[in-house]
């Protein structure tokens, strides 16, 4: 009984953390550049000693020298990632506004560093410098980006800024060799994780639309349905560990009243 306990546990803790992702998502449906986290599982099993012993040598004796392994499966959460599909696009007729069509990614300067974005929801500061909605500076050639506030601005599919007709700068597009080792730091920003080996290059295949805004990639109808599916799984965990509870209070109260 101890060890649907267990499996109960874990089930229950894995589909809590399913929805922890999934109301995350629903929460950011609207947010421009936003891309859903998805999860992957994987079983852990439980094994003895005498399961790795596959050698029953029958020519020596007509029965099994050891007894079928019985192999316990524990869920556990294998792996979380940002789905980096493609969203829709709005168009806004905002000359700033910008989509990245492809792989790719803004890069961004914060108080705390350099930092990637799909966000392209960008302004004037006070100053004439490109910023986003959050205030951080748009990078071009390593450094901000000034712009004139009377000016015809014209950005082509490559970046490249131009105001009547001379060019001012380009935006600097980038990509990471590994898409996975990108994780989310808030306020739509993303970076490299720590620890992995990937590297920035330079976003060949990405395509910017000027007057457009990438929408979330969240499919609302589908993140909806997971809900359920992951509520449904976390209560039947919940009444097996009930259960479970219940008959063991059961035996010990039995064992208790015998002699």
């Amino acid at each position: 009984m101890r060890e649907s306990m267990y499996s109960a546990l874990f089930g229950a803790m894995t589909n809590e953390h399913r929805l922890d992702v999934i109301a995350n998502n629903l929460a950011n449906s609207s947010t421009n550049g936003f891309k859903k986290d998805n999860y992957a599982f994987h079983d852990t099993f439980q094994r003895f000693a005498h399961d790795f012993l596959v050698d029953d040598k029958p020519y020596v004796r007509a029965n099994d020298l050891w007894p079928k392994p019985y192999i316990q499966a524990r869920p556990r959460m294998g792996g979380q990632y940002s789905d980096m599909s493609q969203g829709s696009m709005q168009v806004t007729g905002n000359p700033l506004d910008v989509a990245l069509v492809g792989e790719g990614f803004l890069k961004v300067r914060t108080p705390q560093g350099d930092f990637l974005t799909r966000n392209g929801s960008l302004q004037l500061s006070a100053d004439g410098r490109l910023i986003t909605e959050q205030g951080f500076e748009v990078l071009g050639g390593g450094s901000a980006i000034s712009l004139p506030r009377d000016n015809k601005i014209l950005i082509d599919a490559k970046g490249i800024i131009s105001a009547d007709g001379s060019e001012l700068g380009a935006l600097d597009l980038v990509n990471v060799s590994d898409p996975k080792s990108v994780e989310k730091v808030g306020k739509s920003l993303y970076r490299i994780r720590k620890g992995s080996k990937a590297t920035e290059i330079p976003a060949e295949n990405a395509q910017v639309q000027q007057g457009y805004l990438e929408k979330s990639n969240v499919e609302i109808v589908g993140e909806m349905v997971n809900m359920m599916e992951a509520q449904r799984a976390f209560e039947i965990n919940q009444k097996i560990m009930t259960t479970t509870d219940s008959m063991e209070s059961l035996v010990i109260n039995k064992v208790g009243q015998v002699g």
